[in-house]
């Protein structure tokens, strides 16, 4: 699939089939996930990649909006480095472009995967950081489960010609 088309007909999948995923899928959304840009070329992402049965059934007693993570093949969370925040702030958007590296790089393989938001919810962050042993210097900030899609959306059109100014407002 080539990248506009990725983007285009990316979606938010929460149903997966019991279908098992290639061995070296996570390692290709990873790459895919750290050739996104960073301010000051930092990196400050570090990511957990969860295929444990037993891990996944307890993300949702840390994240009310998980309940699907237990029906994935994997999950990759997303995490920031503050000790690599040399640029302050600006992990936060790193670590979005990282996210959304990894959710078009599932679709342009045909599996689906769904971005769920952990920082700024301290109660997301800290479950999660308490689950998996995450250091205290490491901020948990998204999450996404992927397996292969048990249903179909159609693209979104998300495109308003109203939300484009030129030159100025």
């Amino acid at each position: 699939m080539d990248a506009i088309k990725a983007i285009l007909s990316r979606r938010s999948i929460r149903k997966y089939l019991k279908k098992p995923l290639p061995e070296n899928l996570a390692e290709v959304l990873l790459k895919c996930a750290m050739s996104a840009p960073s301010a000051g070329n930092q990196q400050p992402w570090h990511f957990v990649v969860i295929d444990d049965k037993e891990i996944l059934s307890k993300i949702p007693s840390c994240h009310p909006y998980a309940e699907m993570v237990p029906e994935a093949k994997l999950a990759i969370l997303v995490c920031g480095d503050l000790t690599r925040d040399v640029h302050k702030g600006f992990w936060v958007q790193d670590c979005s472009a990282a996210t959304q590296n990894i959710l078009i790089a599932a679709n342009a393989l045909g599996l689906g995967a769904v971005w769920l938001g952990v920082y700024p919810r301290e109660s997301r962050v800290e479950g999660l950081k308490d689950l998996l042993g995450i250091p205290e210097e490491i901020i948990p900030f998204s999450l996404i489960p992927v397996g292969w899609p048990a249903e179909k959306k159609p693209p979104s059109n998300r495109y308003k010609k109203t939300k484009i100014h030129r030159n100025h407002w």
